[in-house]
């Protein structure tokens, strides 16, 4: 598989990794096909997790920058 020259968005390589996933558990791949569509997730996996651990540590830099702020848990129903 060839590397991309930009990483997908957060919520492409998401969408694109729960796809990969309901193709894995179908069964219906051969080996070497499960096993490229193994290696992209761990491609798009890794893309989230670095997007995730950028956006803590803007999170965090905004944080500093007003230290009054209240930082109690995120309630999404709100």
């Amino acid at each position: 598989m060839a590397k991309q020259s930009k990483s997908p968005s957060f919520e492409d390589a998401l969408n694109e990794l729960e796809s990969l996933v309901d193709t894995l558990e179908k069964g219906d791949l051969s080996l070497e096909d499960s096993l490229k569509t193994f290696e992209r997730g761990v491609e798009l996996t890794r893309s989230c997790q670095e997007a995730l651990k950028d956006a803590e540590q803007k999170v965090r830099q905004l944080s500093k920058a007003d230290p009054d702020a209240d930082l109690g848990p995120y309630d999404r129903d709100d």
